[in-house]
């Protein structure tokens, strides 16, 4: 009775990962450990039903095809880049003018932290990138959006820019990572 209900929660924690930069590390941890047990619920349940009461799989079909469902469609949206592209659409306007506020390099006070729909802690100006950094962005590593109105190369050490790697997520808007 709530196995799909868990299965949708799990999805939703996943795609909530995947809209973070650089990942959220608690919400990986908790969508990876959700999901193989749910996989494994599932495989034991099926097992079960396949000895026992094979013609209720007939049956309840649309109940037994629903969770490999609402997993693939969120693999499909991550792998896209689905989540990360729409939380940031709807967050641009909104980190645009934190950028156009700020000087070189500002901390944010606790209650001007949230904008858009991203806690963004600092924000700094590197030869014309303005880098985002999000809280609690990164699974291991510190993590954050940049904003370049130049092309940027993408899965490489900028020059000038220390130990930050870029990953293009569209129009002007990449995700960043220190190594």
């Amino acid at each position: 009775m709530l196995y799909l209900p868990s299965c949708v929660i799990v999805a939703l924690v996943l795609l909530y990962e995947d809209s973070v930069p650089g990942g959220h590390l608690p919400s990986f941890i908790l969508g990876l450990g959700g999901g193989a047990l749910l996989a494994t619920m599932g495989a034991l349940r099926l097992g079960i039903a396949m000895t026992v009461a094979r013609p209720m799989i007939r049956y309840y079909w649309l109940r037994w095809l629903t969770p490999p469902l609402i997993a693939l469609a969120a693999v499909v949206l991550s792998l896209a880049d689905v989540p990360l592209q729409a939380r940031v659409d709807a967050s641009a306007d909104d980190l645009l003018r934190l950028r156009a506020t700020s000087n070189s390099s500002t901390v944010l006070l606790p209650e001007e932290q949230w904008t858009g729909f991203y806690p963004v802690s600092e924000v700094t100006e590197l030869e014309g990138v303005t880098l985002f950094t999000v809280e609690g962005a990164g699974l291991l590593k510190k993590s954050g959006l940049a904003y370049s109105p130049k092309v940027l190369p993408t899965d490489v050490f900028v020059p000038g820019h220390g130990n930050r790697v870029y990953e293009h997520i569209g129009g002007e808007w990449y995700s960043w990572t220190e190594h």
